[in-house]
């Protein structure tokens, strides 16, 4: 089970959104999220990235309950803050108040330290063509190794 490595990743963010910058934040969790998080139970289709008191926190992201924790279980979808360097914070700020761009969650993973990481992206909202136009180009990717394979 040790080798297992956690990837959980969003991927309706990369259909819904252009992602112009990558960032990796820590999180800070209770201890029996971190073990539902290393049993692979969370979802990020739904979570936002939004500052509240100049903190970076990550809303609607749903960690579920640990399966063997008691009365000091976690709730399922609470904010949790990020953890950024003060410049990489200002940054994403700036940029996150201009207009059409947001902050999403992109992948949830362990670390080698054991750590659990949030990678979130600054992102700007696809048009209804730009998605016609990615569903194309994926149903061409496919169509070209199919073709290869034979």
């Amino acid at each position: 089970m040790a080798d297992e490595k956690i990837y959980i990743k969003n991927k309706k963010a990369y259909f819904e959104y252009t992602i112009l910058d990558k960032y990796i934040a820590g999180i800070k969790l209770l201890g029996t999220e971190i073990k539902s998080i290393r049993s692979g139970k969370a979802n990020l289709n739904d979570a936002f990235c939004t500052f509240i008191d100049g903190q970076l926190y990550v809303r609607a992201l749903h960690i579920s309950e640990y399966t063997f924790g008691s009365f000091y279980n976690h709730e399922a979808k609470r904010d949790r803050v990020l953890l950024l360097n003060k410049k990489e914070l200002k940054k994403l700020q700036t940029r996150g108040e201009e207009k059409g761009l947001t902050i999403i969650p992109l992948a949830l993973f362990i670390s080698e330290r054991g750590f659990a990481k949030l990678e979130i992206g600054l992102a700007q909202g696809k048009k209804t063509y730009d998605k016609r136009e990615t569903l194309k180009e994926r149903d061409t990717k496919v169509e070209m190794d199919r073709a290869l394979k034979r």
